[in-house]
Order: structure tokens, then sequence, then C-alpha cells
């Protein structure tokens, strides 16, 4: 196989041309970064250590702050070096590991969220048979779900993706390697192929998110009939900050793919795709802690506790 075909390297799309505002980007994703790392790292102490927090719910929760962890930690990192460094170049074979644990992250990740739903369905409307349909040996098993499909289906986006011959040079339009600027360099109807699996995952997506709405219109029905306000808002202290999630998510991703033609632009692309791998991440331990009063005594307990043994 021919370098044309298979490029040795591929060059990313750089934050800024001045060496002033490569380091002002650097600055701005390393606060980002640090800020998912603490938030994130909190509530995953915080629900490993307080048994009161070894429930259904909090589990799926750890799994969901070490998905943002992974996702995040996939492309910060890189940015921040070539910002740091000057230079845009991402190697062939890791770019096909970048995608590969992009994809596997996004994809556990979205799949986790109609089993927060559910949980959250089961909890409320079904509360005398809740432990018993959610106990812990279904939990794993769900959760090793979302980790085993994601990772399979980075397999095969990843093999499909990486077996096209390129031609259309290897700048990519991205700060990362994503699958769609990959599939404009090929020179092969065999894109085809991609363009299939990604309509298939589109189909999936949408069924997630008919799930999803479905669980919560019967949740907020059974809200509604609750007779004590003191109901309401634990049921509502528990359900929000995972549909304010599952907006974030689904929002900046959707408009990152799906806006009209008339607003592409580089920079407005750059600017979007910032948007679903890194806001998310950063956000969504913010979004639990400061509605969730459980999880936000125990961080606060862990960072009390912390503090006094210094």
């Amino acid at each position: 196989m021919s370098n044309t075909t298979f490029p040795t390297e591929f060059l990313l799309l750089p934050f800024a041309d001045t060496r002033e505002l490569q380091l002002l980007h650097f600055g701005l994703f390393l606060g980002i970064y640090l800020a998912a790392l603490l938030g994130n790292g909190l509530i995953l102490t915080a629900v490993a250590c307080d048994h009161r927090l070894h429930t259904p719910m909090y589990f799926f929760l750890l799994n969901l702050a070490l998905l943002d962890l992974s996702t995040i930690t996939t492309t910060v990192p890189k940015a921040m070096a070539n910002s740091l460094w000057g230079t845009r170049v991402i190697s062939y074979s890791s770019c096909a590991t970048q995608v590969f644990m992009f994809v596997a992250f996004l994809a556990a990740e979205f799949s986790l969220l109609p089993i927060m739903a559910y949980d959250r369905y089961v909890a409320i409307c079904k509360p005398l048979h809740y432990r018993t349909i959610m106990d812990s040996r279904t939990c794993v098993n769900m959760a090793a779900a979302t980790w085993g499909s994601g990772f399979l289906y980075a397999v095969l986006h990843t093999a499909n993706t990486f077996s096209l011959p390129l031609c259309q040079g290897n700048a990519l339009d991205q700060f990362f390697c994503e699958i769609p600027q990959i599939l404009k360099l090929s020179c092969s109807d065999t894109y085809l192929r991609e363009v299939g699996l990604l309509v298939v995952c589109v189909c999936i997506v949408f069924g997630c998110f008919v799930f999803i709405l479905f669980s919560y219109v019967q949740i907020f029905k059974a809200v509604l009939r609750m007779p004590s306000e003191q109901g309401w808002h634990k049921a509502f202290s528990t359900c929000l900050p995972h549909l304010a999630v599952i907006s974030l998510f689904i929002s900046t991703g959707t408009f990152s793919y799906l806006k009209p033609p008339s607003m592409s632009s580089s920079s407005l692309n750059l600017l979007l795709t910032v948007l679903y791998p890194v806001v998310p991440p950063a956000m969504n331990p913010f979004i639990y802690s400061m509605t969730n009063k459980e999880l936000k005594d125990a961080v606060w307990k862990l960072m009390t506790g912390c503090f006094s043994e210094e």
C-alpha cells in the first residue's frame, strides 16, 4: 500500500496561528480538564467511600463519571500538547486509537443514559419492587452491557473507517480525529459502508431517546400523583440532574452534526466540536452535585475530611 493511500500521519485543525493565542487555548483547555478531573474524581471517590451512596442510582452515576473522565482524556490532552508545542501532527496509529477510544466511551455513555432513566422509572413508579428489579447483579450486568456495547461499536467503526483508502490529503478539519472528517478524505465509494453504519447509529440513538422520553413521561405522571411536596422534591432532585445531563449531551452533539450548511465555517466548527466532547464531561459533576443533597453532603464530607487531616 502506498503512503498516499494510507498516510502515516494526519494534520489536526490548529486553534490559532499566533503563539500567544495557542498558549491561551492551552490554558483554557487545561482549566476545563482540571475541572473535569476534580469534579468527576470527587464523585468517584464519594460514591466509592460513602456507604450511603451504595445504591443503583449512584452506581450508575459512578460509571457516568468514569466515562466522562475517559472521554475528555481521549481528546483534550493531545489538543493541549499540540497547542503547547505549536504542532498539529498526529500519527496514523494514534489517530486510530483516538477514534476507537472516543467512539467507545461516547457510545457507552449514551447507552448508560437510558439505563439511568429506567432506574429512576422503577424507583418512582414501582418503589415496592425496586430492590427486587434493580438488584446488584442486574446493575452490574447493565453496566457491563453498556461498556461492552460501546467497545463493540467502536471496533466496527474503527475497522470500517481505517480500512478506507484516503487520497484527499491528510488534513482534518477538527482538533481531534473524528470519523466524519476522516470520511471526507476517502477516495472510494466504499465509504458508504461507514455511512450505513452511521445511519444504524442514528436509529439506535433515536430509539434510546424515545425510551428516555417514555420513561420520564411515566415518571412525571407518578410524581404529580404524589400527595406530599416532600415526595415531589425528592423525586425531582434525582430526576432533574439526569434530564439536564441528557439535554446537554444530546443538544451539543446534535447541533454539532446537524447544524445548517449556512452556519458552516472552520471557526464555528471548532467551537461546536469543543462542546460535545469537552463541555458535558466538565459540567456533569456540577449538575449532579448542585441539585442532589445526598451527593453534595458526601462530597463536602470528603473534602472537609481531607482538609481536617492536613
